[in-house]
This record gives structure tokens, C-alpha cells and sequence, in this order.
């Protein structure tokens, strides 16, 4: 019984192992074989879009996680779609008309946030 799991199996197995092999080949000739010349532009501050401060408890303004989750809300939303366009020609006109009702809903909720000023970053 084993050796017939092991024997279906084994193509699966042989399969993991080399790509296990060579992404850790990979990761070892990259470090071994590429250059380490660090430049000051390198190590700059880039991701925040300010400079780096002293005192990790200063406070953040509210718009960054505003955004982010505006983004967030938004684009989960969007994701609701993929399923429906390939299901579009089982659900019929009644998956159509719910989804057009969700589009219409979430189409209103962006517009009440851009007239809010909730995207507007001064």
C-alpha cells in the first residue's frame, strides 16, 4: 500500500526537491558571486518618502492609513469581479443585475470619498 502511494507520488516528490535543490543554489551562487559596492543613493530612504527620525513614537498623520484603507476596501471589492465575469454565463440576468447593483453601490461609495477629499493629498 505504501509503495504504491510512494510510486504515484514520487514524480511530485522528485519535482519538490529539485526545485528546492536549485532555489537554494540560486540563493548561494547570488551571494557568492555578485558585487558589494554599497553607494549612499543605495542606502537612502526611499519607501516613506521622508527622512528617517529619532523618536519612534511621533505621530503619523491619519492620510496614510486613510488611504491604505481606502485602497484596501476598494480594491477587494474589485476582486469580487473575476468570479463573476467567469461565471457570468451561469448566473444570467440575475447575477448580471446584482452585480450591476454592486458596481453602482461601490461607484457611489468612490465618489462620496473623492467629493470628501479623502483622496486628495496635499
Amino acid at each position: 500500500m505504501i509503495a504504491d502511494i510512494l510510486k504515484d507520488y514520487f514524480p511530485i516528490i522528485l519535482f519538490l526537491i529539485i526545485a528546492i535543490g536549485l532555489s537554494i543554489a540560486f540563493i548561494i551562487l547570488n551571494i557568492a558571486l555578485s558585487p558589494n559596492n554599497p553607494d549612499p543613493e543605495k542606502l537612502s530612504v526611499y519607501e516613506c518618502g521622508f527622512e528617517p527620525f529619532e523618536d519612534s513614537r511621533m505621530e503619523f498623520d491619519v492620510r496614510f492609513y486613510l488611504v491604505a484603507i481606502l485602497f484596501i476596501i476598494f480594491d477587494l471589492e474589485i476582486a469580487f469581479l473575476f468570479p463573476w465575469a467567469i461565471s457570468l454565463g451561469k448566473i444570467g440576468l440575475f447575477g448580471f443585475v446584482s452585480m450591476m447593483i454592486f458596481l453602482f453601490i461601490l461607484t457611489i461609495g468612490f465618489i462620496y470619498e473623492w467629493k470628501k477629499g479623502a483622496l486628495d493629498w496635499e
